[in-house]
């Protein structure tokens, strides 16, 4: 799942900006647009919601399975949310640096480790 992770983040480019409303300029900004209960970090939760965005908007009968069809160019595997959602995990415990449980803007802004 994770090498078909890239191909879900290049599509949110395809299918717009999702939630946000403004353009990010800055991690804090990232921060600020993506922590829901608004505590200063970003949980995976609130991670996992925001990135997800791309998904549901390409799941087009809203069945939790981007099929061969939803994919852009109609090409590879299909993929399943709860796939989707553990990929996103495995990105945030990979950014979570110090391993607290939450990303602040610092481990946002950090190069994908």
């Amino acid at each position: 799942m994770l090498a078909r992770l890239p191909l879900l983040l290049a599509c949110a480019a395809v299918f717009g900006p999702g939630p946000v409303v403004a353009q990010v300029v800055a991690a804090h900004d990232y921060v600020a647009r993506m922590d829901a209960d608004q505590d200063g970090r970003v949980s995976l939760a609130e991670y996992q919601g925001w990135m997800g965005y791309a998904f549901e908007r390409m799941d087009a009968n809203r069945d939790g399975v981007l099929a061969v069809d939803e994919l852009p160019g109609g090409k590879g595997k299909p993929v399943s949310l709860v796939e989707h959602r553990e990929s996103l995990a495995a990105m945030f415990r990979r950014q979570d640096a110090n391993a607290d449980g939450f990303l602040d803007a610092k481990e946002l802004a950090a190069p994908p480790r």
